[in-house]
């Protein structure tokens, strides 16, 4: 995987500090804490770092941007420095637009029940609960101290990642950060800052509409 072509699983697609061990904290209830919580969230804004290191390009990059969210299954992942990206998803079709490739890459959403991401989790698609088995784990470098870190193994194996950590906030919940490992060995860190939620963010952020003069692919079909 590239940093130019994020996979579905991340850009649809971390995490920091000392989190408590498991004789401390319920791993199952805290999953079960932060998805009822979440369950109760249409939609929120928040400002984003994304470090990608390791994989075929085995080297450190990072990369900031704005996501909006809203349910169900719409976001939009803008990177704004220091290469502009843009992916889009309307709740059906995720579009990946890359301007300096002059193109376009359209995929579609899985359904509810194959949605196994935190990212699609947080969109209104997948169970805590019921896609994934849930532990404590320390918060991973590179996100602020004084987290609580979840790691998530997918109870159905998945082609692209074997396990993923999300990092919140103890009192309030407040999504922190998000971690995935690729099938490179390949290492994505979101870590999420300035969070507000249901706002009332505008349908009409999630509408992509195709730019001249652009190759667009369609992505296959995974099974």
């Amino acid at each position: 995987m590239t940093v130019r072509h994020v996979p579905l699983l991340v850009m649809l697609l971390a995490l920091a500090g000392s989190a408590p061990r498991a004789g401390q904290v319920d791993a199952t209830e805290l999953a079960r804490t932060l998805q009822k919580k979440y369950d109760g969230i249409r939609d929120f804004s928040c400002d984003f770092v994304h470090t990608y290191e390791g994989g075929v390009l085995r080297k450190k990059l990072s990369e900031r941007g704005r996501l909006l969210v809203k349910k169900p299954g719409r976001m939009r992942w803008e990177y704004t420095s220091p290469e502009q990206k843009l992916f889009v998803s309307d709740g059906m079709k995720m579009y990946s637009y890359l301007p300096q490739d002059k193109q376009v890459i359209v995929s579609s959403i899985p359904a509810e029940d194959q949605a196994t991401t935190p990212t699609l989790f947080l969109a209104g698609k997948g169970n805590l609960i019921r896609d994934f088995t849930p532990s404590l784990v320390d918060v991973p470098a590179g996100i602020p101290a004084g987290a609580q870190a979840l790691k998530l193994i997918p109870k159905t194996g998945q082609r692209d990642y074997d396990w993923l950590i999300l990092v919140v906030e103890p009192g309030t919940l407040a999504i922190r950060g998000l971690v995935t490992i690729d099938a490179q060995g390949g290492k994505s860190t979101f870590a999420f800052e300035n969070l507000r939620e249901n706002i009332g963010i505008a349908d009409k952020e999630f509408a992509f509409k195709i730019p001249r003069g652009v190759e667009v692919v369609q992505s296959p079909v995974r099974n």
